[in-house]
Order: structure tokens, then sequence, then C-alpha cells
């Protein structure tokens, strides 16, 4: 086993013995998890640097995303979206489009150079999750529909990314060499050979028109294997064959599956977007006839704790990754990115969205403020530094350590104070 994996298991036993102690002293686990993966990777850090751009490292979180966004999808009450389902299509469909837009033109313009991975960019930093920044939903100064905006809007965002991601990266792995070329030498003085360049230009187009079937036949797995499991299990249990524990066998299962159907060899389609699909298929079928559309909390809580316990591990790694980025300087354009995509390019496409919604103007600020940034950033980043070449994997690597831990300072340390604050104020006003 890999040295990597073997520290990760061994930080996750050691807080798992710890985490209730901690939490009620306010320490999330997400940031612990962090400090315990950078103190066991600081001693050898190439070791590590090895051992994150390797494929079993890719196919391990893989494997996890295809997990929590399963699990995100399933959680959802109510309808497709939730239910506020109108002003979860309005921040999906509408705010997070405008959000990946806006950073990969500001990528573009501050860091021409990295043009090819704009868009993988902009899909890394995007995606929120309240991992790190637990307290926000808990708190009493963040009303309930509120919190309950922000959450189904975190367990969808990221399913949405992942295709746009799964297109970006493999066009992002083409062109990145040859924009890097011209960008060192300029048009003119060009040195790939003409059959070099012809072979780029087929393995963009080869990578670009295969990006869309991918995600098409991912869609059509987790659509079919979704139905037709939630289907059967809610016949199942309705004539006493299958329990609650068999119910959460059957969850845990279900994503590995669809991920693995989709990623063989003759279909080569999105695992992600197969996961993300079959569950919001499984959660409809299965809930099918329920007053509130909503999957027992019974049936969930296995798939729910194989998820945080695999997400522990991705935050053990960013540990090491942020090691690794923050022992060595980083261009300043990568800090304006990061600092617009947490704040300005989140909070305008935000309340814009909601304009003219049931959202009132205040709460449209605070859910625009209220974006942490988590499991599916640093993923998504991961994925991105493994498959990319060095410089431009190395940036995405950057961009997702900065993002990450700067949310972590932002939304999990400064909202909660901020709030406060706020609530202070509107109390003495009153």
């Amino acid at each position: 086993m890999p040295s990597l994996l073997l520290f990760g298991l061994v930080a996750v036993l050691l807080w798992s013995l710890v985490s209730h102690r901690f939490e009620r002293w306010g320490v999330a686990g997400p940031a612990m998890l962090l400090v315990l993966g950078a103190a066991s990777t600081f001693w050898n850090l190439n070791a590590y640097q090895t051992t994150l751009d390797s494929p079993i490292t890719e196919k391990v979180v893989e494997i996890i995303l295809a997990i929590l966004l399963f699990a995100d999808a399933t959680e959802v009450r109510g309808g497709i979206f939730g239910g506020e389902g109108r002003v979860t299509a309005r921040l999906v469909l509408i705010a997070l489009p405008l959000s990946l837009i806006l950073i990969a033109i500001a990528s573009g313009v501050l860091m021409p150079e990295s043009f090819a991975v704009i868009g993988v960019i902009a899909c890394v930093i995007m995606p929120t999750d309240f991992a790190p920044a637990t307290r926000l939903l808990r708190s009493r100064l963040l009303p309930e529909r509120i919190r309950a905006i922000l959450n189904v809007e975190s367990g969808y965002n990221d399913g949405l990314v992942s295709p746009i991601f799964g297109m970006a990266l493999p066009i992002a792995v083409v062109l990145s060499p040859i924009i890097r070329q011209f960008a060192a030498t300029g048009s003119d003085t060009l040195t790939i050979q003409d059959k070099d360049l012809g072979h780029s230009e087929e393995k963009f187009l080869e990578a670009f028109f295969n990006a869309v079937p991918a995600t098409l036949v991912a869609v059509a797995i987790g659509v079919v294997l979704g139905g037709l499991v939630g289907l059967a299990l809610r016949a199942a249990r309705r004539r006493g064959i299958a329990d609650e524990g068999g119910a959460r066998f059957v969850m845990v299962l279900l994503p590995l599956i669809a991920y693995g159907i989709a990623t063989i060899p003759v279909l080569e389609a999105n695992g992600f977007v197969a996961a993300f699909v079959a569950g919001l298929i499984y959660r409809v079928t299965r809930t099918r006839g329920m007053e509130e559309r909503v999957i027992p909390h019974a049936e969930l809580l296995l798939v729910e704790e194989v998820g945080t316990l695999t997400a522990s591990f991705v935050w053990f790694m960013l540990g090491g990754a942020a090691l690794l980025v923050f022992t060595t300087p980083f261009d300043w354009q990568v800090a304006v990115i990061v600092l617009l995509a947490l704040t300005l390019f989140r909070l305008g496409p935000v309340y814009l969205s909601l304009m003219r919604s049931s959202v009132s103007r205040v709460d449209r600020v605070k859910i625009g403020l209220l974006g942490p940034r988590g499991t599916a950033t640093i993923v998504f980043g991961l994925l991105a530094y493994n498959a990319l070449p060095e410089e431009d994997g190395y940036l995405v690597l950057t961009i997702m350590v900065v993002t990450v831990v700067g949310s972590i300072l932002l939304h999990g340390v400064a909202a909660p104070f901020a709030l406060r604050a706020l609530e202070n104020r509107r109390v003495a006003r009153a």
C-alpha cells in the first residue's frame, strides 16, 4: 500500500477517536485533517508529490467523488431541485454558469499563457461545499429557508459542474503544450513541427467531439441504473423482501456500479455524471408515492457515513498539497482570481439570478457571500494535476489549494463572526 494511503488511513482513524470533543470546541474536521496531512508529509515532500501524481491516487479520488456526488443527489428533499425548486434552479442554472464564465474570462486575461486550462480552473474553483463551514448551516443567525437553499445548492452544483469538467480536462490536456509554446516563443517562431501540430489538432478534435457523447452515455447509464434499482428497492421494501440494512448496502454499491459501468473501455463515459444522475433518478423512483418524497434516513445513513469517511481522506491529501504550494512562491494573479471567485464572482451572479424572486435583497447577499469551497474543488484539482502537463497541472493545484484554504478562513472563521455582528447591529437598531 502506498505510504500516502496508509498515513491517510491512520490520520482519519486518529481523528475519528477524538473528533467529537474537538468539534464541540469548534474545531472543524476538514481543517484538522488538513493539518494532519501537512504534518504527515512535510518530511518527504518529493515522495508525496510522486504519489499524488500517480494512477492509483487518480482512481481513488475518482471513486470518492462518485460516492459523494451520489450521496448529494439522494439527500435532497422534495422534487428534482428540492423544496425551493425555483430558487435552486436559478442558482444552479443561471448563477453557476455566469460564475464559471466570469472565472474563465478573468483567468484568460490575467494568465494568457494558461488559456488552455481556463475551463478547468473555473470548474475547480466554483463548486460549493459546506464541509469546512458546517457552523454556518447550523447557525441560528441564518433563516431556515436560507440554510435549506444553500444546502440544496451545494449538493447540486458540483454534480452539474462534473460534465463540464469532464469535457474541459481532456481538451486542456491537448491544448496545454501548444498554448504554452505560443506564450513562450510567439506565433512567428513556433517550433512545433507540422506533423506534430496536425496530430495535436486531431487529438483536440477527438477530445472535443468525444466529450459530449461521453456525457450523454453517462446520463443514460445513470437514468437506467438509478431508475431500475430505485423501482426494485421500492417494490422489495413494500413486499417485505428487503430491510433497511439491505437498502443501505444498495445505496453504497449503486454509485460504484454506475461509475464502473460508465468507465469500462468500451463506453469510456463520464463516471461522475453517471453516479450523480443515478442518485437523482434513484431518489425520484425510490420515493415515488411518498408524501414528502424523501428517502428514509435509516436508508441514507451508511452512504452518508461512507461519504464522510472518504471525504476525510481527501482533506488529508489537501494537507500535503497545501505544503507543496505554500512552501514555494506563486503568482499574484492566482490570489486575485481566488479572491474574485470567493467574493464578487459568486455574489454578483447569485444576486442577479435571484432578482424578481421571492428571496429578499438581504438574503440574496447572504446566499451570495456564503459559498464555501471544499471536497469537490479538491478532487477536481487533484484530477487536473494528475492529468495535465507539469506547469499547468501545478498551476491548477495551486489555485485549488489557495481557494480551499482561503474559503476555510473566509467562510469557516470570518463569516460566523460577521453574521453575529450583523445580527447584533440589527438588534441594537431595533
